[in-house]
């Protein structure tokens, strides 16, 4: 007759129960975990707001559009951009559409008096640009500021 020790009794229950609580997919590879990247730009400055827009199609390209939670907060001088007669508005459509949420700081919006008309159309609006960045990278997303 085979003996078990408790040892090793313990350890197989405890193998068995983490295989058992973690969630269908959750123990695939780290690979298919979602990537998270909040971008600043707070420069009035077109090829800033360029850069900015690179960077954010090419880590769509490099990772793929539906491996990455892409935000751009805008705040400070950076919501010049963000104007309905912004020089890169084409850019900033072209990125919503690609999944790129963009978001105009309200402190900002107030400060410069400007009103959600005045702005693009689809953007999003948080209430404090510097809080938003600060969250996020709470949440784990890794921040770029070009």
């Amino acid at each position: 007759m085979h003996t078990i020790s408790r040892r090793s009794l313990g350890l197989s229950a405890a193998v068995a129960l983490v295989a058992i609580a973690l969630p269908a997919g959750a123990q695939s590879s780290a690979e298919a975990r979602k990537n998270k990247v909040v971008v600043q730009v707070s420069d009035n400055d077109p090829a800033k707001w360029g850069l900015a827009l690179n960077n954010a199609r090419n880590v769509q390209t490099d990772l793929g559009q539906d491996m990455v939670d892409l935000e751009i907060v805008a705040y400070g001088p950076g919501i010049g951009m963000l104007k309905d007669d912004s020089p890169v508005a084409t850019r900033i459509a072209a990125a919503l559409k690609s999944g790129v949420k963009v978001v105009a700081c309200e402190n900002t919006m107030r400060a410069q008096k400007l009103a959600p008309a005045d702005m693009l159309p689809d953007i999003g609006y948080v209430p404090s640009g510097v809080v938003e960045l600060m969250q996020k990278q709470q949440q784990g997303y890794a921040y770029i500021r070009p």
